[in-house]
């Protein structure tokens, strides 16, 4: 990257003028940033939604902070006669890595969306595939004027917040009538990412906007310390107290705001309903048909008289939250629960499994609901928040978990008492 040298105007170019202009030049942009402007929300809260939505879900933001962080930083003192280009080492203070929810892996529609739509309310250019600021040791090249005790630096701005999901349900109006409205659903959990990287150099005296990047760098500095007003030979300063606390302060990332899920080894005493249902195609003949073997996943299959009740499923441990129902869904046939398995509950299109009925919220699933008089429902798995859908309709497709949904509208199903 070349950095441009401003004219010097008398004899004395301050740092801040150096490092504000170089800085607007060293911007070094990384993979995959979303322009603000080309993220526009999906759906909003109110808004009227159809029973092909139902197995569909969007992002809401909940809150969100942006900090100042420092990546990599080292102070460096310049005496008379050694200023000009000099190549700095610096180390690491922080690493940030970008992740929503459950998992860094950032491979799903939800999770791009998500991102896209907060640098969209931001204003900001934020990662929207899974990436981090390096770990390692790296140098920056920098044209120094003056001399002085400088905090050589790159820095980003950290983006971090909270999240809900936006899940089409079935509302009752003033009237006493029914309508389908995009809902806040019960799913939620918080997310992590950053701006594009900046590097510079900056000096105690410098005045510089508070809120910056650059700011944060000098606080690094410790500029009432003896470090900074001590007389030193060119080259690295050694850490300061500050510098060392910061760097250890600092977190990777955030935790995410999932439930726990707790494994699937004791039996759960189930309260089932005594109606068992099929969860079928709507107006089709496949429905949810359950393995006769558990290491198998939950298939479209036909309902025949040799089904021996795999197809055939019980609402367990029932409750409902603001007109949302959390259930377990117990197949009559093999006595198993369905489940997504915990070794790829993190994975974009997993396969539903079923498994030993325990307390687990990877077998627990919101059900969304049409108005009432229609069987149309769309399924949410607690723990991942994904939404239950098929890649085509065929005999013998696998049922998966989708982060976004069936965007074709087959992730809506019909709950057909049997």
């Amino acid at each position: 990257m070349r950095f441009i040298r401003p004219a010097r105007t008398g004899r004395a170019l301050t740092a801040v003028r150096v490092a504000a202009a170089s800085a607007a030049c060293a911007v070094t942009a990384l993979s995959l940033t979303v322009t603000p402007a080309a993220a526009q929300p999906a759906a909003a809260p109110g808004q009227a939604c159809t029973a092909a939505d139902l197995g569909k879900r969007h992002p809401i933001i909940k809150s969100t902070e942006v900090a100042p962080t420092i990546t990599h930083f080292k102070g460096w003192y310049v005496t008379q006669g050694t200023a000009g280009y000099q190549n700095v080492t610096t180390s690491t203070q922080t690493t940030i890595s970008v992740s929503v929810g459950l998992d860094g892996e950032i491979g799903g529609e939800f999770a791009v969306e998500l991102l896209g739509t907060v640098g969209a309310t931001l204003g900001l250019n934020v990662q929207v595939n899974y990436s981090s600021t390096s770990s390692e040791s790296t140098s920056v090249s920098w044209d120094f004027y003056e001399p002085g005790y400088y905090g050589v630096y790159k820095g980003t701005k950290k983006v971090t917040g909270t999240y809900g999901s936006l899940n089409c349900n079935r509302v009752q109006q003033g009237d006493g009538s029914w309508a389908l409205k995009w809902i806040e659903g019960p799913d939620s959990g918080s997310f992590t990412t950053y701006t594009t990287l900046e590097e510079g150099a900056v000096r105690c005296q410098d005045t510089v906007s508070p809120t910056s990047i650059m700011a944060k760098a000098q606080s690094l500095l410790d500029c009432g310390s003896a470090a900074a007003q001590a007389e030193h030979p060119a080259g690295a300063v050694e850490p300061t107290a500050k510098q060392l606390q910061d760097r250890s302060a600092q977190p990777s990332g955030t935790s995410t705001e999932k439930p726990k899920a707790t494994g699937s080894s004791a039996r759960a005493a189930l309260s089932c309903s005594a109606d068992a249902y099929k969860i079928a195609v709507p107006g089709k003949p496949l429905s949810w048909g359950a393995p006769l073997l558990q290491n198998d996943g939950v298939r479209l299959r036909p309902s025949t008289f040799f089904s021996a009740h795999l197809d055939h499923w019980r609402l367990c441990n029932v409750a409902e939250n603001n007109g949302v129902l959390e259930a377990t869904l117990w197949n009559w046939g093999s006595g198993w629960c369905a489940a997504v398995p915990p070794q790829t509950a993190a994975d974009e299109r997993a396969i539903l499994m079923t498994a030993s009925c325990a307390e687990d919220d990877l077998q627990r699933f919101y059900i969304y609901r049409d108005v009432p008089g229609s069987d149309k429902i769309g399924v949410q798995n607690k723990y991942t928040g994904s939404m239950m859908g098929y890649d085509r309709y065929a005999d013998g497709e696998h049922l998966r978990q989708y982060s976004s949904g069936r965007q074709d509208g087959s992730g809506t199903f019909s709950q057909i008492k049997v």
